[in-house]
């Protein structure tokens, strides 16, 4: 098992490099901090979940989180940079959107939660106007932010500060010698701190031990999060012999494979994402084995590489499948030259996080009450008892309903 800071590596020759990186982040910073770069915070509920080290720190799963928890209350918009996308200026994304015109992650969340807006700028401040003010949108209730720690033009009324559990930040340095974006003096405009990907077994004292080294200020709350998984479902479930649709197009009958149909599988777990150790590692003690084919994160699938996924599955001995990631997925979806063999055992594992220490109520209430106290929707209910409600399946998928929209 992999313990904190473990995935950190530091090169002690760059560190003059830092320094002067570290110099140009502090005086930018520090310009905000007096007033002469303007931060601009905006009546309607803003909600940032961003982190200052390059590489994930599980952005995706927690925005996803707090859609779960928000949308079937009020109108949730995500606002995304839409990092390696081909479109520029504003997107707001609809059933004609490719994944090129909004970026893998932006992609994946319109697919999997169409109640919600999923829109892509570049310049936070104009999307979150045209959210406000475009027809399409502006019954928004509230913005998640996604990716935004950094982009100090928004002030909002919530921001998430993630911290990987295997690069913490307390043991890093600046960039180029080490991953972080800025110094680690930054935790302090967190209103929470989430420490991620942590194992299930950490130890009570162990919780101890990183709430002292993290220091925060005492109206910081500190969480931590581990990552689930669920069944994974085909990407291309038409391939697969006995596929069915209802008259409404809806698939019949469920292809998913369970934990101990999982067990006698070889794995090509197939990744394009910054973190994916963890995920190897999590996935090992279910399947027969695994087999690692990983990519750059957002990496973009040439035909070589196309060419080498289906050469790598190929050469696994049988019974087989490919599991890959929902980012991935996002990516493969259109590729071609993708084999009938590989088409028809493509899985894509679901991930979600879960709260421990039983955090996940306090968590929810944090968000739910700033939600109701600032959103410009006059029909919010002021059940002040509304807001105390426990996610039952613990994912924010089916807390109780709060009565945000007079329907």
């Amino acid at each position: 098992m992999r313990r904190e800071g473990d995935l950190i590596k530091i090169n002690e020759w760059l560190l003059p490099l830092s320094w002067i990186y570290g110099s140009v982040t502090s005086l930018r910073n520090r310009l905000f901090d007096i007033g002469i770069l303007k931060s601009r915070a905006y009546k309607i509920p803003v909600i940032a979940v961003g982190n200052i080290t390059v590489g994930g720190t599980g952005k995706t799963p927690h925005v996803e989180y707090l859609i779960r928890l928000l949308q079937d209350k009020i109108k949730v918009a995500v606002l995304s940079r839409g990092y390696k996308r081909k479109s520029k200026g504003y997107v707001l994304a609809d059933s004609d959107t490719q994944m090129s015109d909004i970026g893998d992650e932006p992609y994946q969340m319109m697919l999997k939660y169409p109640k919600a807006y999923i829109a892509v700028d570049k310049n936070r401040r104009r999307g979150i106007e045209r959210l406000k003010s475009d027809e399409a949108s502006n019954d928004t209730d509230v913005i998640l932010l996604d990716d935004a720690y950094q982009h100090r033009y928004v002030k909002p009324g919530i921001n998430i500060l993630l911290v990987d559990y295997h690069r913490l930040i307390i043991y890093d340095k600046l960039l180029p010698a080490g991953r972080l974006r800025e110094s680690m003096k930054g935790k302090q405009r967190a209103d929470m701190v989430i420490i991620t990907k942590c194992p299930r077994d950490l130890k009570p004292m162990e919780y101890r031990v990183l709430t002292k080294a993290l220091e925060l200020f005492p109206y910081q709350g500190l969480y931590f999060t581990t990552l689930e998984y669920d069944d994974p479902t085909p990407l291309f479930p038409k391939e697969i012999d006995g596929y069915t649709e209802t008259p409404n197009g809806e698939l019949n009958f469920q292809f998913s494979i369970r934990d101990s149909e999982l067990k006698s599988q070889n794995v090509l777990l197939l990744t394009g994402i910054a973190s994916p150790q963890q995920m190897e590692e999590d996935l090992q003690p279910k399947c027969k084995a695994i087999t690692p084919l990983t990519f750059g994160d957002h990496h973009a699938f040439k035909s070589k590489d196309i060419r080498r996924i289906n050469e790598a599955f190929e050469s696994l001995p049988k019974p087989r499948i490919i599991l890959t990631t929902e980012k991935d997925a996002a990516r493969l979806r259109h590729a071609d030259g993708l084999s009938d063999d590989v088409r028809r055992n493509l899985y894509v594992q679901p991930v979600r996080i879960s709260f421990m220490l039983e955090q996940e109520e306090s968590f929810n209430t944090k968000i739910l009450s700033y939600v109701q106290k600032n959103s410009r929707n006059s029909i919010l209910a002021k059940d002040k008892d509304a807001v105390k409600t426990k996610d039952s399946n613990h994912s924010g998928e089916r807390s109780r309903r709060i009565s945000f929209r007079d329907n």
